[in-house]
């Protein structure tokens, strides 16, 4: 047994102790560490509250402020419900997730064969899977995921993810694996999170969002474009605290848009208006405006709704 053997082994066991606690202690804990990670860490408080003025330059210090108190709460628990995943079962999970439209998926597949679902660090995405429990398993359903670093915590979630029969696909390999599912005719769900910062490619696409200059991903697109997709926005609607609702909506262009990417532009508009509705479900501490436009670079304007 190697040192990572051990160590994930023995992180996994504290983790499912701590998953066989009821979610109604563990949102105590899950306050405790809102606190500490806000007041007392302050992990990343500069650029949550620059994110927030940023984007939102029409709020008073007050309501930012409340805003973000309420973001490091949502955060937290997405961390704990994470957890929770290596013992809840799949009946109380159903019925702690309600899906809208999720008929939809199946639809989209038998007319084209796969779905590019697009969706953001928003609400419960570690939930987002959850999905396998509400179709009827005729759909190979697959996340992109980027390895992390820490091979023990790759490992770990991995494992937490795994607990749905979604296949983990390392985003370097999407291409390809998602052409060999299409040419043997296996239709599939292919889940993108598609708000990140842009990273290790050049930053030519760029458009507004939330109020701001914001280079764009466009690998969900790209992949989907060359093999024939449909696309689907999913938003993970927080109802209440461990109570999430799934809506699944088709993504439609508007017919005279003639910019680039206009899918991934309609996500990003999308995910705007699920964040004005909802602004502390957002993932707020993600770095993603900290690129500057570059000056001979053009702002590709936003998609219509």
């Amino acid at each position: 047994m190697t040192r990572n053997d051990f160590n994930y082994l023995l992180l996994l066991g504290l983790l499912r102790c701590i998953a066989f606690l009821p979610l109604r202690f563990l949102y105590l804990i899950s306050d405790f560490i809102s606190f500490i990670l806000h007041k007392v860490i302050k992990y990343r408080v500069s650029v949550v509250r620059k994110n927030l003025q940023s984007s939102f330059p029409d709020k008073d210090t007050k309501e930012l402020r409340s805003i973000e108190r309420e973001f490091y709460r949502n955060l937290c628990d997405v961390f704990i419900e994470a957890i929770k995943l290596l013992h809840i079962s799949d009946s109380e999970l159903s019925k702690r997730i309600r899906t809208e439209n999720i008929d939809l998926l199946k639809q989209e597949c038998d007319k084209s064969g796969s779905v590019i679902l697009f969706l953001g660090h928003f609400g419960n995405w570690e939930w987002v899977p959850d999905i396998t429990l509400h179709e009827d398993n005729s759909l190979l359903l697959g996340e992109l995921y980027k390895p992390l670093r820490n091979k023990v915590m790759d490992r770990l979630m991995n494992r937490i993810r795994s607990r749905f029969r979604s296949v983990q696909i390392v985003h370097r390999t999407a291409y390809r694996k998602l052409l060999g599912y299409k040419r043997s005719g296996i239709p599939f769900v292919v889940g993108f999170i598609a708000d990140q910062r842009p990273v290790g490619q050049p930053l030519h696409h760029w458009t507004t969002f939330m109020n701001q200059p914001t280079a764009f991903m466009t690998g969900g697109e790209t992949i989907g474009s060359k093999i024939g997709s449909s696309y689907v926005y999913v938003e993970m609607h927080r109802e209440k605290r461990g109570c999430y609702r799934m809506i699944f909506s088709k993504m439609i262009p508007d017919a005279n848009d003639n910019y680039p990417f206009p899918y991934t532009r309609l996500f990003l508009s999308k995910l705007e208006d699920s964040i004005r509705r909802s602004p502390s479900s957002w993932l707020w501490s993600h770095n993603k405006w900290k690129s500057r436009k570059p000056e001979d670079v053009d702002l590709i304007p936003p998609a219509q709704r």
